[in-house]
């Protein structure tokens, strides 16, 4: 499944490489694209592994905002 979520407090380099690396190394995510300057983060997932909500949580224990 793709999805596409808002990032909030992402403001630097290194914040989109916590948030890639973050998401890269949960089981089920298949690929990470973080666009920093619009703040979205495209996830594909297997949703028979994880789900959305799972994902949303592992970004908001870095510190960031998640618009749902």
């Amino acid at each position: 499944m793709d999805v596409i979520v808002e990032v909030k407090g992402m403001s630097c380099n290194h914040c989109e490489k916590t948030v890639k690396d973050t998401l890269d190394n949960i089981n089920g995510v298949q690929h990470v694209n973080v666009h920093l300057p619009s703040g979205k983060v495209e996830v594909k997932y297997d949703q028979t592994v994880i789900d959305l909500d799972t994902i949303c949580k592992k970004i908001e224990e870095q510190g960031y905002e998640v618009a749902r």
